[in-house]
């Protein structure tokens, strides 16, 4: 941002981009570490309110937590192995990322109150503003941009 005073250009310092807060956490696929992915996204959401003085509404924090669980749980559940989760974030959204090692792209069911789990990948459809899923050199990343505020 630059003021004029006096036809005087004066540099505030504002004007310099900014990056987005960015995070990542590891998990083995032990029990609990599904848990450990909300606690990890609950600290993360806490950060943005400091540091980008983000102020989501009232129902952002349960909905983004929700969203962490499905990705974490079906990277927990269809992989062979380790996943990671990477957040990033500024005061308007949060992008969540989680990679595995399946190559297998995960598979939208069509809406079916009378069938049995088989939902996660509706839910976060249903919370995130975009979704996407791509392979990458050692599995998959499944990324899904929250919106804070709707």
């Amino acid at each position: 941002m630059t003021e004029h005073l006096g036809g005087t250009v004066i540099p505030t310092g504002f004007d310099v981009p900014v990056e987005p807060l960015r995070r990542a956490a590891h998990y083995t696929g032990e029990p609990g570490c599904i848990a450990e992915a909300r606690d990890f996204a609950a600290r993360f959401l806490e950060q943005l309110r400091t540091e980008w003085c983000a102020a989501p509404d009232g129902r952002a924090g349960g909905e983004l937590l929700l969203m962490v669980s499905e990705l974490v749980t079906n990277a927990d559940r269809h992989s062979d192995g380790p996943y990671i989760l990477e957040l990033e974030g500024t005061d308007s959204c949060v992008t969540v990322s989680v990679y595995d090692s399946s190559s297998a792209l995960p598979r939208r069911y069509p809406k079916d109150p009378a069938r049995v789990g088989r939902h996660g990948l509706e839910i976060v459809h249903a919370l995130a503003a975009d979704v996407s899923v791509e392979r990458v050199p050692v599995g998959k990343r499944v990324r899904a941009r929250f919106e804070l505020r709707r």
